[in-house]
């Protein structure tokens, strides 16, 4: 699971900023891994998870929203 910069405090906020063109960056909370590209799991807002969603990554960037 990632994380998301900005962080949206929820998934409507988050998909609206995505198809508005907003580019939204992944990165792995922990910083042990690099960030891959493919399909993973946001979980926000970091502080204290209250929505998740299936993303496609793209150099670090969210390319697509899958759910």
């Amino acid at each position: 699971m990632c994380h998301i910069s900005p962080d949206y405090p929820s998934k409507k906020a988050f998909k609206d900023a995505f198809k508005q063109g907003v580019l939204i960056s992944c990165f792995n909370p922990s910083g042990l891994f690099p960030q891959k590209d493919g399909c993973d799991v946001i979980e926000a807002p970091a502080s204290y998870h209250k929505w998740y969603c299936r993303v496609n990554i793209v150099n670090g960037y969210v390319s697509k929203i899958l759910a």
